[in-house]
């Protein structure tokens, strides 16, 4: 009888269930700052983890993206499914300019070596007016 109970108390403690984030369209090179729950014991906070997209993976419900980020000189690498609910938010703080759709090159890059260039986007012109 005890069992039973402690099982429906168990039941009604239940963690809330969260939503997947909406997640922006990534590609390799974006700089992304990536807001993940971390729950520890009945606590939960929202810690950020900042760094690139080196790849972008699967397709439909398989899909995931792997962020890497140097810390204290060590290299980090996180590897994020697009539909987990443990990612609250992603922002995409610029886009930078790349030619390969893995870059695990950086993996043997440090300092400057391993800085990418920003992808500008430019605008387009306005209906009706003339492009120079």
């Amino acid at each position: 009888m005890a069992k039973k109970q402690a099982a429906k108390e168990a039941k009604a403690a239940a963690p809330v269930r969260h939503e997947p984030a909406e997640i922006p369209p990534l590609r390799p090179g974006d700089n992304v700052a990536v807001h993940v729950r971390i729950v520890e014991g009945d606590k939960e906070r929202i810690q950020v983890f900042q760094g690139t997209v080196i790849q972008v993976r699967g397709a439909g419900p398989n899909k995931s993206y792997t962020v890497r980020k140097v810390s204290r000189g060590y290299g980090i690498e996180r590897i994020f499914p697009y539909g987990t609910p443990a990612v609250a938010k992603v922002e995409v703080k610029r886009h930078s300019k790349v030619r390969r759709a893995k870059l695990y090159y950086l993996r043997g890059k440090t300092g400057r070596a391993a800085i990418l260039h920003e992808r500008r986007i430019e605008e387009q012109p306005r209906p009706g007016t003339v492009a120079e």
